[in-house]
């Protein structure tokens, strides 16, 4: 008797390190609650290459959404947002400019008169989770939730990306000098390790250099449906 288990085997995916999450320490007490122009503006000022870089992206700040008792505020024009020792800045990057990107550290932005001290970084791989994640795709204010979807699902296939399950989310309106920029969170599941993979590393839509389009591992739609 012969037989050999050798083709049964289900190739066991491994996450690339071209494309990763550079995670920075800082000190920054607090931040405009739409701080997008400003955090962008004063980024591009010290790395001015981000704006041209492949695959390169500037993940807004954001900090807890509610605990012990404290709830982030929603009154863009009156109050901040309280960050904790805890909150990172981080910044997606080819590999390649890891070390051109590190050269933050020790520095320090004004965002919007806000002082952040850029610390010590860490690497972090993408995900291969079945569920992602963006707060910000931008999107036209005039769209219906059916048409931003829609749009959405075809973009995907043009990335190579099957829209299987999409679920549209929150709106919000960031205040840049040449006018608003519209956006809505999208979530996207039941993603195929590579499909994951390349979704964060390609995102979608435009205004990465503004923290749109940029896509986060998420617990999945049935969890979020369950939680509301």
């Amino acid at each position: 008797m012969f037989w050999s288990d050798k083709g049964d085997k289900k190739k066991v995916f491994s996450v690339p390190d071209d494309v990763v999450d550079l995670s920075f320490r800082i000190n920054c007490p607090t931040l405009p609650l739409d701080h997008a122009h400003a955090f962008s503006t004063s980024l591009l000022q010290m790395l001015p290459w981000l704006a041209e870089e492949e695959y390169a992206a500037i993940h807004l700040i954001h900090g807890a959404a509610s605990g012990n008792g404290w709830f982030r505020p929603e009154d863009v024009k009156s109050e901040l947002l309280q960050l904790s020792r805890r909150t990172r800045m981080r910044l997606r990057l080819p590999s390649h400019r890891l070390d051109d990107a590190r050269t933050l550290t020790g520095k320090t932005l004004d965002i919007a008169g806000h002082s952040l001290e850029v610390g010590e970084s860490d690497v972090c791989l993408l995900s291969s989770l079945p569920t992602l994640f963006a707060r910000y795709i931008m999107a036209s204010e005039d769209q219906d939730e059916t048409q931003f979807l829609e749009e959405a699902a075809r973009e995907l296939e043009s990335i190579g990306v099957p829209a299987r399950k999409l679920l549209g989310g929150i709106t919000h309106s960031m205040d840049f000098p040449e006018g608003a920029v519209f956006t809505r969170s999208l979530m996207v599941a039941e993603l195929e390790p590579e499909q994951s993979v390349r979704l964060q590393q390609v995102g979608l839509g435009k205004g990465r250099t503004i923290g749109c389009g940029i896509f986060l591992p998420h617990k999945g739609i049935k969890a979020v449906q369950e939680d509301g």
